[in-house]
């Protein structure tokens, strides 16, 4: 496959409080801070209750991260379509892929928090089915048709919209947890998919038996998925060393643990952590950990038994999170950068490839260094001044140098 993409997902998951406008000026400088370290992606997502989740319109936040930024893709993650009339959320879209200059990428999804559904009185079994004819709409209206269109949740008459996407063809992708149908939709649609939470090894939620969901809709339904088009999330922090890590990561971790998942969302399963230790080491230090506390060469190796795992995908999205404080989050993502990435790509083997090469070829260049002898020997006072060379080093030295201390002690 070709290289592979790096992205960062912010829901945002911030702990109650901070100032909220301070909060949201600073998920800007991170987007921008992204940019600037060149990372491909930026997903930002749509949530409405639980006090933790505070945008509530992803385009919003994105037009202004669009402003700040100049390279990096910028993504609904997720729009929540249910909660939306489709052609709102159509005109919408393409206004932000104008203002945008074609860096949009539309991801959608049925709504992941119960309380916001209730807020709204949607009822929560309609909502998948909400979201499959929402996506068919979206996309009639993108390809610039006008069509009528009747439903028990929003009416269409004679619609179509008046400016069509900046880009031909705007990437789009859906969100895949627990149950098969993100995977579904996105075989349907020949989308691609954002797996969130799904990084056991078997089962259910394990990503080759997620995929073949998608494979198997794509085919019952005449289009393809493409593996490139697979956006696969994970979470880590990284120091440069693992006691350095753990040291910045565990306490937040552990309030993050057990105020959100525990106390907030009451997950079923998830039980709180005594310390901050303990956090750590039942998030990332237990068999088929889904994240990593650690260096840069963890998480390569995490990403690297991730690949294998899965058989292959296209993007690493990291989950964006306050573990540890603002200056050791902002260092965790530019070891990513600096570090993993590099190496994840095989960016530096050809570097290695031509170190070696001079290493090991090392004969091939003596003659370089016979020339410099020649020319000194050419020269009365150089060849004097030779015979009294002591074996000093030289302040800046020369590939093409010869053995100077060898050379005089030849000499006299």
């Amino acid at each position: 496959m070709a290289r592979m993409k790096f992205g960062a997902f912010l829901a945002p998951h911030h702990p109650i409080g901070e100032q909220p406008m301070l909060q949201l000026r600073n998920d800007l400088k991170f987007a921008t801070h992204l940019d600037e370290l060149g990372f491909d992606e930026f997903w930002v997502g749509e949530h409405h209750s639980t006090g933790w989740e505070v945008i509530a319109s992803p385009e919003l936040f994105l037009a202004a991260a669009g402003e700040r930024t100049h390279h990096i893709k910028l993504g609904t993650g997720v729009i929540s379509l249910p909660y939306h009339h489709p052609f709102n959320v159509a005109q919408r879209l393409v206004q932000l892929d104008h203002m945008t200059r074609g860096r949009l990428i539309f991801g959608s999804g049925p709504g992941a928090l119960p309380s916001d559904a209730y807020m709204l009185g949607i009822d929560p079994m309609t909502q998948r089915d909400r979201q499959d004819e929402a996506i068919g709409v979206i996309k009639r209206l993108f390809a610039g048709e006008r069509f009528t269109h009747e439903s028990d949740w929003f009416t269409l008459k004679d619609a179509a919209l008046q400016l069509l996407p900046y880009q031909e063809d705007m990437p789009f992708a859906v969100a895949s947890q627990v149950s098969p149908s993100g995977m579904t939709l996105a075989g349907k649609y020949g989308a691609g998919v954002i797996s969130i939470g799904s990084l056991v090894k078997a089962g259910l939620m394990a990503l080759p038996t997620q995929w073949s969901f998608a494979e198997d809709a794509a085919k019952q339904h005449g289009k393809t998925v493409d593996r490139a088009n697979w956006r696969v999330l994970s979470t880590w922090h990284i120091a440069e060393t693992r006691e350095e890590a753990r040291a910045q990561a565990g306490a937040g971790l552990m309030k993050w643990h057990n105020e959100y998942t525990v106390g907030t969302l009451m997950r079923p399963g998830a039980v709180a952590y005594s310390s901050p230790d303990e956090a750590v080491d039942e998030t990332a230090f237990v068999d088929g950990a889904a994240s990593v506390i650690g260096t840069p060469d963890d998480l390569v190796a995490s990403i690297r038994n991730l690949v294998q795992a899965s058989g292959g995908f296209g993007t690493l999205i990291g989950f964006a999170h306050d573990w540890a404080n603002r200056e050791n989050t902002l260092k965790s993502w530019d070891l990513v950068a600096r570090y993993v990435i590099p190496e994840v790509n095989k960016m530096l083997d050809t570097y290695r490839a031509s170190r070696e090469y001079v290493v090991e070829h090392r004969d091939s260049f003596e003659r370089a260094g016979q020339a410099v002898m020649s020319k000194i020997m050419s020269n009365d006072r150089a060849a004097q001044a030779l015979k009294e060379e002591m074996g000093g080093v030289s302040a800046l030295s020369s590939p093409n140098a010869p053995d100077l201390k060898k050379a005089a002690a030849e000499a006299k």
